[in-house]
């Protein structure tokens, strides 16, 4: 009976996979371990997904399977750890998130440490052009201060002059015409001006120009004459001569006394004034600092034609009124 009852079951097995269509077989399922799950735990997930449900077909068919999925799917895992783009799933496009948020915080640092390094470097540059214009400006403060200090001081050594005498040399008067043709008497006058000039500077020299000297005989110019330009160091003095002359002036009439006094012409006085300016520069630093002293002179002297000859002391008469 018992045998019957196997062959009979066998053929209604024959009969029914016969009968049956062909199923495809089903695919095992594989389960990757996590180092928290223990073997038993493993061992029931196999036992539950095996196609039969029996323990005999479980260890006979899953055991190999199991143990190479292990194998693989630990590969797989350290692989995607190298490359997450051939990881896929839930980890593939976690790890891509991550890395993604890696990239852009990283970039975010090296934007945040280059708009650093900007900053200070722009920090660096305008301190140090403060610190070029603080630079420039204090020394063109106290470069003024220092030229002001010593243009102040030069304004006490102004140059000596004083006016020592005037020698006529000759004087005459005689008939003749103008350029135009008009008759009337004409002058010659010659005279020389000695002049004595010191610079009592200590620390400067100095430039001496002087504007024309010129005798006139109230409104009338009746000589003229020029001091040769000089340069007078500091602590020194020198005589400078200058010479004032007049020819062939036309008076017309101006001088009243000479008009009377045609014929003798030694005893008549004629009244004259010397004036003239005498400029002295002096230049500081270069040319940055240019104290100036301009002195103007005035001289009243007396035209005798007895005292040709002979020098006129303007100091003892205290002649000359300096200005």
């Amino acid at each position: 009976m018992g045998v019957t009852m196997h062959v009979k079951s066998d053929s209604e097995v024959t009969s029914l996979d016969a009968s049956t269509p062909p199923r495809s077989p089903r695919r095992p399922i594989y389960y990757v371990q996590s180092p928290s799950h223990s073997q038993q735990d493993l061992e029931k997930m196999s036992y539950g997904s095996s196609p039969l449900g029996s323990p005999t077909h479980h260890f006979h068919y899953h055991c190999s399977p199991i143990h190479h999925s292990r194998e693989s799917s630990t590969s797989r895992f350290s692989a995607s750890l190298k490359n997450p783009r051939h990881s896929g799933g839930v980890a593939g496009g976690g790890w891509r998130r991550m890395q993604r948020k890696y990239d852009e915080v990283g970039a975010g640092e090296e934007e945040g440490e280059e708009e650093g390094e900007g900053e200070d470097e722009r920090e660096d540059g305008g301190q140090v052009r403060f610190y070029v214009a603080c630079f420039l400006l204090s020394f063109v403060v106290l470069f003024s201060i220092f030229s002001l200090i010593l243009w102040a001081a030069s304004l006490a050594y102004k140059p000596r002059i004083i006016v020592k005498n005037i020698l006529f040399d000759n004087f005459y008067l005689q008939a003749g015409m103008d350029a135009s043709g008009v008759p009337t008497d004409m002058l010659t006058l010659n005279s020389t001006v000695k002049i004595f000039y010191r610079n009592p500077a200590t620390f400067f020299g100095v430039h001496v120009t002087s504007t024309p000297l010129e005798l006139h005989y109230f409104d009338l110019k009746v000589a003229s004459g020029h001091i040769t330009k000089f340069y007078q160091s500091r602590k020194s003095d020198r005589k400078v001569i200058a010479v004032v002359q007049g020819r062939q002036v036309p008076l017309y009439g101006g001088i009243p006394a000479l008009n009377v006094a045609k014929g003798h012409l030694d005893d008549t006085p004629v009244p004259l004034n010397l004036s003239f300016v005498i400029r002295s520069r002096a230049y500081i630093l270069g040319r940055l600092v240019k104290p100036k002293f301009y002195r103007k002179i005035m001289c009243g002297v007396t035209l005798r034609g007895n005292h040709l000859g002979k020098p006129l002391n303007l100091i003892k008469s205290e002649s000359c009124v300096y200005h």
